[in-house]
């Protein structure tokens, strides 16, 4: 009689090369996941589309760009904006100074990583006359309670509060992503606006756009 042959073993699943391959792909994964967060947890619906005469719908056009701020409107700077601890912030009153706005909020991952930065370049520029504000874009009343408890677990030694939907949209210009800074030279000059963070890299360049605009000789208008 004929001996019946062994099945073949399954391979395993398992592979030293699969195993390399699906690190890489999350290591990918969690290195774009921390750099930034959406502003906001609700999911906007896309528009119906436009149907012509002849009932087709037209092709999808891209919205244009809006030009970069290259200085903070009126809109922003003028509007009083709640504190945590104090009276309301208007940005208006940092004219004349080096000024650092960021937005931010207690639950995007990526603005815990970044905090602990902005303290630093709080300790090391507040005697050259620089000013870091930080504001929160969750509701004031719903995140009272968390906002000042960050505070305190991150030892945040710069003025923070809230903007208020208006304010948080015209600075994030469409780009619904947080954190976001920018900063301000004396004569109110935008010069550089960072969008996301990045640990190895965003420290330097912050420190770099603070030094640039500390040496812009411009004066406020």
């Amino acid at each position: 009689m004929k001996k019946s042959k062994k099945p073949e073993s399954a391979k395993p699943l398992w592979t030293p090369a699969r195993i390399a391959f699906t690190i890489l792909v999350l290591s990918l994964f969690a290195a774009f996941g921390i750099s930034s967060c959406s502003s906001s947890d609700e999911k906007r619906e896309a528009p119906a589309p436009v149907v012509r005469n002849n009932g087709t719908a037209p092709q999808p056009v891209a919205p244009a760009a809006p030009a970069p701020m290259v200085s903070l409107p009126a809109s922003i700077t003028d509007t009083e904006l709640r504190a945590v601890t104090g009276s309301p912030i208007k940005l208006s009153s940092y004219n004349g100074k080096v000024l650092l706005v960021n937005l931010w909020a207690t639950w995007c991952g990526p603005c815990r990583l970044e905090t602990p930065e902005l303290v630093k370049l709080n300790k090391e520029f507040r005697s050259q006359g620089v000013e870091i504000v930080g504001l929160s874009t969750e509701n004031p009343d719903a995140s009272a309670d968390s906002v000042r408890e960050f505070v305190h677990n991150y030892d945040v030694n710069y003025r923070i509060g809230w903007a208020t939907p208006e304010v948080a949209i015209a600075l994030m210009q469409g780009r619904d992503a947080i954190p976001q800074s920018f900063v301000i030279s004396r004569s109110g000059r935008i010069v550089r606006r960072f969008v996301g963070f990045n640990p190895s890299d965003t420290p330097q360049q912050t420190k770099t756009a603070i030094q640039e605009a500390l040496n812009d000789k411009g004066t406020a208008d």
